[in-house]
């Protein structure tokens, strides 16, 4: 029997003609919604297995809104489209649809479209199943583990982190007058370094009587649910004095999720998990909090020391200590070449490390210089790919006559010069890993044979009898906001939520500048290598000056800084930026002197864009202005940190 569809659909023609397509098709359509509440009623009535859902119903509320229910239910369901802007594409997004369609669409296009929505949605749960038995198994292995009771807590936070993660976390019990066990902090320091806080050391951190932090942790509300704190909810709980209230203030955290653990014993243990993202916890976090919370109970009830959490061990002495030993539990690897331990970037880590292992496809963006290859190679290099290829192109490199050649190959004879026959970059990625960077750039026509590729897992070379059949992860990455091309008519619809499955986002250096001092010694390293020399580092002033710029051609603007001074300092430690570098920061960071030719050249180029309206190819072009080729003029756009929203 095929699945029950309910029909959430504005206009009654077009309602009525997916009644009859998917009738034919045998599926049983248990009703049709002009309305949020009416379809909230079907929804509650006829319990359907897939929702066909238009933006744009009558009422004020709007598809959006329905989706947020539909998620909560596990309903699939896919979008209806026929224009968007920007903000409904951002909206539609973020409740995770199974599919979507764009008006007007042809019968094979809706059943083909159901299908894959439907297959998305089973092995979604399919995934999330394997995930939380994952879970429960790591979970396993960190109490099994030969160290001592506190060590095997921290890995099981460890095991939380990338399932709900957290910048700080608070593990104890509810008040209680009979356990004397205060709890224990872990601060996240690194990738899996955490720092450990407990006894007095609280105290000395927070410049706060051991006495007083009893009294705010006795007096604090401890919730007897699962629940999460954002927004207005977050921001009461900085109104009144309590522990939590301390932990935000000290750290610096934007959100908070508490999990509490009800014990054997009856005893209620707490996690509190505390982010510096103030978006970093959904309902999803609960619901999955509450699939996998009884591991978690018999896990504590395991390794918690009953009699001495009653008794004081007057032999526990306040410390703080820098965790980050390789054995003691489930460690994440993969991310070397890259450098930092900001938050942000720890994030990013965390992402990387969550989407890796599948075949998922994956959109990285940032801005130009901000790291998008070296992010792809590790997803590639944690996956069960990384033994075969990954293919790299460089989509703005290509010219657009070119680029179908380069991507699918062509055939001996397909076109005039086509002397030999030649293995396009999907041919090659063959069970491996395609990256395609700066995927914004990809010409309109050659959009729908990407999407063609991502749907049918084959290709066709130029001039080809028969297509080829594909098994290729594919990663993509842009400077761009695909939205705002997307609502410009610049980038299909569909294939911007063919591609937007996992996003990883990647912060520029500007909110990231606790990195430039790690950035700058391990681009020091790199270049004494190159050139003999033995610069030890940077002077105070210097680094001062770096820490006080934005950076906006990001971490290859900071390794053309770094590779210059260390060839024009002529002693150990780099004691001055060149002249001229800083145009854009004020007297006290840096000294306004004359421009260096790269910042010349630099400035030309976009006044000559400008001039063209950014135009590139063709007749009146930058290029054409600049007589040099377009493929040369990418590749200095490229260099000199030039991107499209700078020439206007």
């Amino acid at each position: 029997m095929n699945a029950k569809v309910l029909i959430a659909e504005n206009e009654f023609e077009e309602a009525n003609n997916l009644r009859s397509m998917l009738e034919k098709a045998g599926y049983v359509v248990c009703g049709i919604a002009r309305s949020v509440k009416t379809a909230k009623e079907l929804v509650h009535q006829e319990k359907p297995e897939l929702v066909l859902l238009d933006i744009s119903l009558s009422g004020k509320l709007t598809g959006i809104d329905l989706a947020k229910d539909l998620k909560e239910q596990n309903i699939a369901f896919l979008y209806l489209f026929d224009s968007s802007t920007e903000a409904i594409l951002t909206a539609a997004n973020a409740t995770q649809p199974d599919g979507f369609l764009i008006k007007p669409f042809r019968e094979n296009d809706l059943l083909i479209t159901l299908e894959i929505a439907r297959h998305r949605h089973e092995h979604g749960l399919e995934s999330q199943y394997r995930r939380e038995a994952f879970f429960q198994t790591e979970l396993q292995k960190s109490i099994s583990s030969p160290v001592e009771w506190k060590q095997k807590l921290l890995n099981i936070g460890r095991v939380f982190q990338p399932f709900f993660p957290f910048d700080f976390l608070a593990a104890a019990f509810s008040a209680t007058e009979e356990i004397t066990f205060k709890g224990l902090s872990f601060l996240r320091i690194g990738l899996d370094e955490y720092q450990t806080i407990e006894g007095d050391q609280l105290s000395v951190i927070t410049a706060m009587p051991r006495q007083q932090l009893e009294l705010l942790r006795a007096g604090d509300f401890r919730s007897p649910v699962a629940r999460i704190y954002m927004g207005e909810e977050f921001k009461k709980i900085r109104q009144t004095p309590s522990i939590r209230k301390l932990f935000i203030d000290k750290f610096q955290l934007e959100s908070h999720l508490t999990l509490p653990v009800h014990l054997s014993s009856g005893e209620m243990f707490n996690f509190n998990l505390f982010s510096r993202r103030p978006d970093a916890y959904t309902k999803e976090h609960i619901a999955r909090f509450g699939r996998i919370q009884q591991a978690v109970a018999e896990s504590l009830d395991a390794i918690l020391p009953r009699d001495t959490l009653r008794h004081r061990d007057s032999s526990d002495k306040p410390k703080m200590t820098a965790v980050a030993e390789s054995g003691s539990g489930p460690m994440k690897s993969g991310f070397e070449g890259i450098i930092g331990k900001s938050q942000l970037l720890l994030h990013v880590f965390d992402q990387i490390a969550q989407v890796a292992p599948s075949d998922t496809s994956v959109l990285i963006l940032g801005e130009s210089g901000t790291g998008k290859e070296m992010i792809a190679g590790c997803v590639h290099n944690l996956s069960p790919r990384k033994s075969e290829r990954l293919v790299k192109v460089n989509c703005a490199a290509i010219p657009p006559t070119l680029i179908e050649s380069e991507l699918f190959g062509h055939e001996k004879g397909a076109f005039t010069g086509s002397v030999d026959k030649r293995i396009g970059k999907f041919e090659l990625a063959d069970n491996g890993t395609i990256f395609l960077d700066e995927i914004g750039e990809m010409p309109l026509d050659l959009q729908v044979k990407l999407l063609h590729v991502l749907q049918d897992r084959e290709i066709e070379r130029i001039g080809a009898k028969a297509p080829i059949k594909v098994d290729v992860r594919i990663i993509a990455a842009t400077n761009r906001s695909l939205e705002k091309e997307v609502a410009g008519g610049r980038f299909r619809l569909d294939l911007y939520y063919r591609l937007n499955v996992f996003p990883i986002s990647l912060p520029p250096l500007r909110e990231r500048k606790e990195d430039i001092a790690e950035l700058s010694r391990y681009f020091i390293s790199v270049y004494n290598r190159k050139t003999g020399k033995r610069i030890a580092g940077l002077a105070e002033k210097a680094l001062k000056n770096l820490v006080g710029y934005d950076w906006p051609g990001n971490i290859r603007e900071l390794e053309h800084l770094i590779e210059r001074c260390v060839l024009l300092e002529k002693g150990t430690v780099i004691q001055n930026i060149p002249a001229g570098w800083f145009n854009d920061i004020g007297p006290a960071a840096g000294e306004l002197r004359i421009k260096t030719i790269q910042e010349v050249e630099r400035d030309h180029i976009l006044s000559v864009l400008k001039k063209c309206k950014g135009k590139i190819w063709g007749p009146g072009a930058a290029a054409e202005l600049l007589n040099i080729p377009p493929t040369t003029l990418r590749s200095k756009m490229k260099k000199l940190g030039i991107e499209r929203e700078y020439i206007k």
